[in-house]
């Protein structure tokens, strides 16, 4: 997980050097809309999401702590009008939520019901799942010619599919740290839809998001419906 979110940091940074030498060296020609000029110059091309993190819905689970997530999204800007825009995207999102003296049985049998099981056997636990996530915002900019600058808003959307689902536990076992994690992805669901939106100034901006699908399948026996409300920091 960390290589993968690594190498998209280094992608979205040799991304944004690439576009500002091309600006560099490409001049103005009549040819050109105003609108495509304003928007040349900085697009959102990267988005850093920090979030906390909770389910709606799962009345079973005592989530608990400072659950939290972390999504990186390497985006397309294409303007539509002044101050307007669309953009298009592909990142990595992940989200772990901490339970409180519980934890989810991934190993009971053929039983395809998620049970969570009270224990004070570990002093954290979490639910871990990451996915590969394709962003889409309607966009508005104070500024059109600089994202970097002003104030801006967008509204969206995002599909994820599931990479991977695991719960991690952390306990004391003869006076040592014991860590254990056991994945599963058969409770979980493979696909995440999500209503997005944002606000802020410059490169910053406080972001909200609520999934319109459940974490776990529907034959589990329960549901979780993930939202989330954090701080953005994009550019290039």
């Amino acid at each position: 997980m960390k290589k993968i979110l690594f190498t998209l940091s280094l992608m979205a940074v040799s991304f944004g050097v690439f576009a500002q030498d091309n600006n560099t060296s490409t001049t103005s020609s009549s040819t050109t809309s105003s609108v495509a000029n304003r928007a040349r110059y900085s697009r959102d091309f990267f988005m850093l999401q920090l979030t906390y993190d909770n389910w709606a819905g799962a009345d079973s689970a005592r989530v608990t702590g400072f659950s939290r997530g972390v999504n990186v999204y390497l985006m397309y800007d294409i303007p539509l009008k002044d101050h307007i825009s669309f953009a298009g995207g592909l990142g990595i999102g992940t989200s772990s939520i901490f339970l409180d003296d519980q934890k989810i049985d991934m190993s009971n049998g053929n039983s395809q019901q998620v049970n969570y099981v009270n224990t004070t056997a570990f002093s954290k636990y979490k639910v871990m799942t990451t996915y590969v996530d394709v962003p889409l915002e309607l966009r508005f900019r104070g500024v059109p010619d600089n994202a970097n600058k002003g104030f801006k808003a967008a509204i969206g959307a995002k599909v994820g599919m599931l990479l991977n689902a695991h719960t991690k536990s952390k306990a004391s076992l003869g006076g040592e740290k014991n860590i254990l994690k056991e994945q599963n992805k058969r409770f979980f669901n493979t696909w995440r839809y999500a209503a997005t939106a944002r606000v802020g100034w410059g490169n910053w901006a406080v972001l909200g998001s609520y999934g319109f699908s459940s974490v776990f399948k529907n034959n589990t026996g329960q549901e979780a419906f993930p939202y989330s409300i954090g701080i953005c920091l994009s550019g290039l």
